[in-house]
């Protein structure tokens, strides 16, 4: 029993030692007006994922000192942004499907490891 014990206390500390932090976190718009908008990061949160009935006409970033980080014009229905070059913070997306705009807020924490070390 105490080696079963043992055993599991391992494996959980050491999968969560090894385990790498979130890369982002969504804020999700839940405005109704918003709804038709799928917006969701992928598995490994590094990836920005849209899709919508309407047109996606274009897309931008501002980061904390309102610089655009991401500006991309687009005219597809879904397509995935990614995040790995955005500087760490706050970044307020913009999402243009005339005539509407749909905004919500992406925070990049960047790669973190429980076993960083500094060299």
């Amino acid at each position: 029993m105490k080696s079963l014990l043992l055993t599991f206390s391992l494996v959980v500390f050491t999968s969560s030692v090894f385990s790498q932090a979130a890369f982002a976190k969504l804020e999700k718009n839940k405005n109704l007006l918003a709804s038709s908008l799928f917006h969701e990061l992928n598995s490994t949160k590094d990836t920005l994922l849209l899709q919508s009935k309407n047109e996606i006409s274009h897309v931008y970033s501002l980061n904390a000192e309102n610089e655009k980080e991401i500006d991309v014009y687009l005219n597809t229905t879904s397509t995935k942004i990614s995040l790995v070059d955005l500087s760490p913070g706050k970044h307020v997306f913009i999402v243009d499907q005339t005539p509407k705009k749909i905004l919500f807020v992406i925070r990049v924490l960047g790669y973190t490891s429980l076993l960083a070390t500094d060299d």
